[in-house]
């Protein structure tokens, strides 16, 4: 049995600690909040319940593995129901398109737009599916310790045109302007640009006709909740308000942590859930940083940030078509996008993720209420943005916008309210450049490319979450979890080589 650290109590930090402990390890989380979650921290005001971060569920059977692992029943400590539709997608005019996992029911919703992009569709559908056998199947919770590992997968790559961007990929298929953004909006959910993330991330969307999308009843927080039961019955620790201040190191072994108290805690292992640049940049002592220093770290390309604003009403709007998922895509698509990403300015449009829990379940606002989360994708804070000065003028925007549009009266009838921007994330979430989602998912900060699971610089340090492999989104964190445990437990193989070849050679060797 291996004394084991886990820094962090998001998602890949409760699921890597209930696998260590289902195994027998002896397991202890420190979180730096008063509450468990991380991303998917929970406000509760006014009689509200609002999720911080995450949102929408697919692969729910790698929370049922979880708890199998345990020898327990996920359904035995929170509940999931299906969403349908999955969302209901609004283009600049107030038109709809929904989908959910009949196909039938899909091919109706593309003739309303473009009967000739049916026969695409379903031509699309069929290559997804091979991209997420090899993508997600076969490799999402494999560890890309050495560059030979992504030699070996280069002839897979090449024949999935992972070359090609996800919204190029789609457009080989669907002809319609705004089907192709219903299609390739994907990659934002996971802090990608859908013209710069490779196509096999085109895969997300099969992966949600292939399972569905479901929510938690009481909200992502109940799922929070159970894994932290589930922990606590394994014989787990977690330690609430308990910042770490420094990962200890001797030569090329971590030997615990300090915190920010003074205390130091021993362990064989540790896993960090931290952010990757910031667990790097200032929990490892500067002397021991090799492979990953500062300038490696600030070289990749960090994905786009967020601003949130979780708003309770004093009623309902059950009278509006909007559903459970909404997304409602402004005039500009490729435009807005490349002044996130690319131009790095805040733009003045923009197009919003707007969640509605209480269509499916009341419980989460008082009685006669509804709650709501919008979401809008933002620059990191490399874009130089004031939020200090910026964030209230942007959430007037938002109020005026969805009052104008979807929510009659809004201004009038919001009861409660909170807004986050990229300083929470970097400073309540300590996300390097405030960026939601850690690096962006390019082709060459994907896999062998990104931070590895476990660390190069330490043969005991591991890493779980967003910004290691295979990357963000609830199935990809989980996956990483299940990675870190088996490089603990020594089922996974390293034969990793310290003289591997540039990312810029291995990838010219793909594309050609």
């Amino acid at each position: 049995m291996a004394r084991i650290i886990v820094i962090g109590s998001g998602f890949g930090g409760l699921s890597a600690a209930i696998r260590l402990a289902a195994r027998g390890h002896d397991v202890d989380v420190f979180e730096k909040r008063d509450k468990p979650g991380g991303r998917a921290y929970v406000y509760d005001i006014n009689g509200f319940t609002f999720d911080g971060g995450p949102t929408v569920i697919t692969a729910p059977f790698m929370f049922d593995d979880l708890w199998a692992l345990a020898g327990k029943r996920r359904e035995d400590y929170v509940q999931f129901v299906p969403c349908d539709p999955f969302y209901r997608i609004f283009n600049h005019e107030g038109r709809t398109f929904d989908y959910n996992g009949d196909e039938s029911f899909i091919l109706g919703q593309i003739a309303q737009w473009n009967s000739r992009d049916q026969a695409g569709y379903q031509r699309f559908m069929a290559t997804t599916r091979r991209i997420f056998q090899k993508g997600f199947v076969e490799l999402a919770d494999k560890p890309f310790l050495n560059w030979s590992d992504m030699l070996k997968v280069a002839p897979d790559l090449i024949r999935m045109q992972s070359y090609k961007s996800v919204y190029r990929y789609v457009s080989q298929y669907i002809h319609d302007d705004f089907l192709r953004q219903c299609l390739s909006f994907h990659p934002l959910l996971i802090g990608g640009n859908p013209f710069d993330t490779p196509s096999i991330y085109a895969m997300i969307h099969y992966l949600e006709r292939q399972w569905g999308i479901h929510y938690a009843l009481g909200g992502t927080g109940a799922i929070v909740k159970a894994m932290g039961d589930l922990l606590h019955e394994l014989g787990g620790r977690l330690h609430l308000n308990a910042p770490v201040a420094e990962i200890m190191a001797q030569k090329r072994r971590v030997t615990g942590i300090r915190l920010a108290d003074g205390r130091v805690v021993s362990a064989d292992h540790v896993v960090s859930n931290a952010d990757v640049a910031f667990t790097y940049r200032n929990l490892i002592p500067e002397a021991y940083r090799r492979h990953n220093t500062n300038r490696r770290l600030e070289r990749m390309k960090y994905g786009m940030s967020l601003f949130v604003l979780y708003f309770g009403t004093r009623r309902r709007y059950t009278d509006t078509p909007l559903v459970h998922h909404n997304i409602l895509l402004g005039q500009r698509y490729r435009g807005l996008l490349d002044d996130i990403f690319h131009n790095k300015t805040l733009p003045e449009d923009f197009s919003l993720y707007l969640h509605m829990p209480s269509r499916t379940d009341p419980s989460v606002a008082p009685e006669g209420c509804e709650t709501f989360y919008a979401l809008s994708p933002v620059p990191h804070l490399g874009a130089g943005v004031d939020w200090r000065a910026a964030a209230k003028p942007y959430r007037d925007a938002i109020v005026q916008f969805l009052e104008d549009r979807y929510l009659p009266d809004l201004s009038r009838n919001i009861i409660a309210e909170h807004f986050i921007d990229p300083l929470h994330f970097e400073g309540e979430l300590s996300s390097y450049l405030g960026a939601a989602f850690s690096f962006q998912p390019t082709l060459t900060q994907s896999a062998w490319f990104r931070p590895h699971n476990r660390s190069e610089d330490f043969d005991n340090l591991y890493f779980v979450g967003a910004g290691t492999h295979p990357g963000a989104g609830l199935p990809g964190v989980l996956s990483s979890a299940i990675i870190a445990e088996n490089l603990i437990s020594g089922t996974t193989s390293d034969t990793a080589m310290r003289d591997a070849p540039s990312p810029a050679a291995l990838v010219s060797g793909i594309e050609g």
